[in-house]
């Protein structure tokens, strides 16, 4: 069987396949995969459970703002980088040049283009698969995406310092200049240029507008892909049911006890005792990975004073242990200055209701400027660490 012979460079003959178009595209690509690295690390040290530097508790929209930000520039880098590609498509078929030099730097460039585009895929599919909460692998998605997107801000890098006399030649002359053109490339395409890099403005915008509404709560109507926005109880979505903690039964149990401790000193409380203590009510939003936030007024007792009951120092990480018997959350550490904070509650209310049981009853933890994987609900334990 005769393979198909591949396409020459000669073939591509669209003025529209151009460094001019390629650069400008490539300018706001460049400055999405930026964003959404930086947020995503950022993101990926605020769930760590040791942190050198403490992650702040102030602003307590902080979280929500930065993911936000990374879903959002995520999005908006899909059609940008179609058409990047589209663009340059035909740069894999021209022949290699001569000479060693000239060689090792096209080598080079493709190489880093090659580990970039494959990196940029996985990292752009892989987050809206996250966003949808739909998992078709095994492997842990925050792990392996943090470290593709360390491989590809590096191939970006690389790419940018091989082109950027070629950038710099192209953004610095008009749209419709010529001179860096393919010698090939002289059919006017369906589009002018402008036009083109008009639609992939737009393009990008609608894809912004179709999912931020899950952060931005104006946009909501306009979001047809924020589903989660606004939904469950109380206006907060719900990523984990009680049913899939396998927590229905021991939630509502009259054998359920709060416990806080430090060292050999323990405190066991009922949850009407956790009601009769000092109640204090915070306006907080929550944010999650996915993307989604929501604010919510909690109530429910400070968490500082249930920390004073065994006469626990300030300053000090605490263990927070949930009802669920399993999962990578059944046990998340607070830092010491989440857990002095007085914004920090161990919340019974959500909007002057009882906790329902998707929230978290019968009690959770809600603090300021966390990710919402770490507000650990159907807490049983806090352990003050020595």
């Amino acid at each position: 069987m005769k393979l198909p012979t591949p396409p020459s460079d000669e073939q591509f003959t669209s003025r529209l396949r151009s460094a001019a178009v390629a650069a400008r595209i490539g300018l706001w690509l460049g400055i999405c995969f930026g964003l959404a690295f930086v947020t995503g690390v950022i993101s990926h040290y605020a769930q760590n459970h040791s942190q050198p530097i403490p992650f702040p508790t102030s602003p307590s929209w902080g979280y929500r703002v930065t993911q936000g930000v990374h879903v959002v520039s995520g999005t908006a880098a899909v059609p940008l980088l179609l058409v990047k590609l589209w663009t340059v498509y035909p740069r894999l078929f021209a022949r290699p040049p001569r000479g060693l030099r000239r060689l090792a730097v096209e080598g080079l460039e493709r190489g880093s283009i090659g580990v970039l585009v494959a990196a940029a895929i996985f990292q752009l599919a892989s987050g809206l698969l996250n966003s949808a909460q739909w998992y078709p692998w095994s492997f842990s998605f925050r792990s392996t995406h943090y470290a593709i997107g360390w491989v590809a801000i590096g191939a970006l890098v690389v790419h940018i310092a091989v082109k950027l006399p070629v950038i710099r030649r192209a953004l610095g002359a008009d749209v419709d200049d010529t001179s860096q053109d393919r010698p090939n490339a002289t059919r006017p395409g369906v589009l002018s240029r402008r036009g083109l890099l008009r639609t992939t403005w737009v393009a990008s915008g609608v894809a912004v507008l179709a999912t931020a509404g899950s952060t931005v709560p104006l946009l909501r109507n306009v979001s047809v892909f924020g589903v989660r926005s606004g939904d469950g109880p109380g206006g907060i979505p719900i990523n984990k049911s009680a049913r899939a903690a396998a927590v229905t039964a021991s939630a509502v149990s009259p054998d359920y006890r709060f416990t806080v401790a430090y060292g050999d000193r323990e405190v066991t409380l009922t949850r009407d005792e956790l009601a009769a203590m000092p109640q204090a009510t915070r306006s907080l939003p929550i944010a999650c990975v996915e993307g989604w936030s929501a604010g919510g007024s909690w109530s429910g007792v400070v968490l500082r004073d249930l920390l004073d009951l065994v006469d626990a120092p300030r300053g000090r990480d605490v263990l927070v242990v949930s009802l669920q018997e399993s999962g990578p959350y059944r046990e998340t550490v607070l830092q010491g200055n989440f857990a002095d904070d007085d914004r920090t509650l161990l919340a019974l209310r959500l909007e002057g209701e009882e906790l329902a049981i998707d929230h978290g009853y019968p009690c959770r933890l809600i603090a300021p400027n966390r990710p919402g994987v770490l507000q650990t609900k159907w807490v049983k334990r806090l352990e003050v660490q020595a």
